[in-house]
């Protein structure tokens, strides 16, 4: 089951039938440059009742009727408000997708009951639209197609359940969605209402319009279905709270979310799942939403912790939640889930450590942002620089495998118990210059300078030939040998030489890139 709705511009304040009857406040049109000429976009109700329509100049449009109130065309402000309209609508669906630019699309598929049917649904909805000053038409059909014909270009209103060919035929053609050539060819083959079409054999139509038009054809009739596109991810699992009076006080949003988070509890419990992503909508009764979202770094469906992350993320907003006239309706998603498998606590008690660190990282994530808590994780490169990467430390990237790990421990133990590390963890990125003395261009340096003080070196081991990464390309790459050497006063470092001498460069150049501890 869709619902479509199609939104024109506001009356301006203050203006209703009442008002209307008693002083008829000048229609309201959008206009914008077209082809030279000054064009009407969008007209509200009021002009359209006078017979000002989309298309039509400004000049025959004041010719008709001289007082106008004009508004020039703001298209990205016109999508922001669409935007707007849509988050909005989300507290009747979680499936909201747009329809072209002033229009959208809901599937209401198992929600209607939740408003009391689809005909309250639709009343409720453009009850509440009306009440923020929109001027709207909508319609509740099958399918979403059949929808936005009768919304579009019918009367709106509940299509009831197989009668769309009925309720579409008398609209015409361009309620399939058609525009430019196509509809002028329809149109000039006599072909001027959908029930035209309809009455024709589809074999024809598809070989003479193309086999667009007989989709959009049975699409529109109810015989196929096309899914709406979701703007937003499609939530998991959903736990929604309606009030009756709106309600303003933090402490009472707070224990809504409680509640709410004991019911998404009890559903990952059943599914044996955890959830990963959380979010919390806020419905305000002027229209304004306000959404917080958590990422965990491990399935959680303990209420308890969702909540402490909850009011971390709340208490860290930089803009804080202003109730306003306060929230109508409160909701909790969980926009990812992952199956949850329960561990047994050993007698060491790691796995309460474990289960600690992570409570941490999940806080800390939340209170300062995933891009601030963050953790080394392994690539596969033998260029030092890239053999780790950071990542945040709640995403899967940021939780390496056993055998990254196993990969790390032999590259810092040197492979063998007891071994100096083979690399020091302390790099310097990028690498630092150094100025040296060597015996032999290709051995060991004697002594190096680096900020400023000269280290004698007492001992060395090398060289650890790195070729470059050829599948990269890397323009003016070199060949690296690195040293481990010790200077008089016990200070280990990492040197590398830069090119091979005679053979990639003339002079080859040193630098650090590591200190052991």
């Amino acid at each position: 089951m869709a619902t479509a709705v199609s939104s024109t511009p506001a009356r301006p304040a203050g203006d209703g039938p009442r008002a209307e009857a008693a002083c008829p406040a000048p229609p309201l049109v959008v206009v914008a440059k077209i082809k030279s000429a000054l064009r009407i976009v969008q007209a509200d109700a009021h002009a359209r009742r006078l017979g000002l329509r989309p298309g039509l100049t400004l000049a025959d449009a004041r010719a008709r009727v001289p007082h106008l109130i004009l508004a020039d065309e703001d298209q990205r402000a016109d999508l922001a408000l669409c935007d707007h309209i849509a988050d909005w609508c989300d507290r009747y669906t979680p499936l909201v997708g747009l329809d072209g630019e002033d229009g959208l699309q809901l599937d209401i598929t198992g929600c209607a009951h939740l408003f009391g049917g689809e005909a309250e649904l639709r009343d409720d909805l453009m009850a509440r639209l009306a009440a923020q000053g929109f001027t709207a038409l909508s319609a509740i059909a099958d399918t979403p197609d059949a929808a936005r014909a009768v919304a579009r270009h019918g009367r709106g209103g509940l299509v009831p359940s197989g009668q769309e060919k009925d309720a579409v035929r008398p609209l015409p053609v361009a309620a399939l969605g058609l525009e430019g050539q196509s509809l002028r060819a329809l149109t000039r083959a006599g072909l001027t209402t959908i029930g035209d079409l309809a009455s024709r054999p589809r074999a024809p139509l598809a070989a003479r319009f193309g086999a667009d038009l007989v989709n959009r054809l049975a699409r529109t009739l109810g015989e196929a279905q096309h899914p709406i596109s979701p703007r937003r991810p499609v939530p998991e699992l959903i736990a929604t709270r309606r009030f009756a009076e709106p309600i303003a006080l933090m402490d009472t949003v707070l224990a809504t979310l409680r509640g709410l988070g004991r019911e998404l509890e009890a559903m990952l419990a059943e599914r044996g799942a955890g959830g990963r992503h959380f979010e919390a909508s806020l419905y305000r009764a002027d229209g304004a939403i306000r959404r917080v979202r958590i990422e965990t770094g491990r399935p959680l469906r303990d209420a308890a912790i969702v909540m402490k992350l909850l009011s971390e993320r709340i208490a860290a907003l930089a803009d804080p939640i202003d109730p306003g006239f306060g929230f109508d309706m409160i909701r909790l998603d969980v926009l990812a889930a992952e199956t949850m498998t329960t561990v047994q606590s050993g007698l060491d008690g790691r796995q309460r450590d474990t289960e600690s660190l992570a409570d941490l990282i999940d806080r800390l994530s939340v209170r300062y942002g995933q891009a601030r808590v963050l953790r080394f994780t392994p690539e596969n490169s033998h260029v030092p620089e890239r053999m780790a990467r950071l990542v945040p430390a709640i995403a899967p990237g940021g939780r390496p495998d056993k055998s990254g790990m196993a990969w790390l421990q032999d590259l810092a133990g040197g492979g063998l118990a007891g071994d100096p590390p083979a690399q020091p963890f302390c790099l310097f990125d990028p690498p630092q210059p150094i100025e040296t003395l060597a015996e032999v261009p290709d051995g060991p340096p004697l002594r190096f300078l680096w900020r400023r003080v000269m280290h004698e070196i007492a001992a060395a081991e090398g060289p650890e030939r790195i070729a470059p990464e050829w599948w990269r390309e890397a323009e003016g790459a070199l060949t690296r040998d690195y040293f481990r050497v010790e200077d008089r006063n016990g200070h280990r470092f990492w040197l590398f030489r830069e090119g091979l001498y005679a053979v990639e460069i003339k002079h080859p150049r040193w630098f650090l890139h590591g200190l052991f501890a």
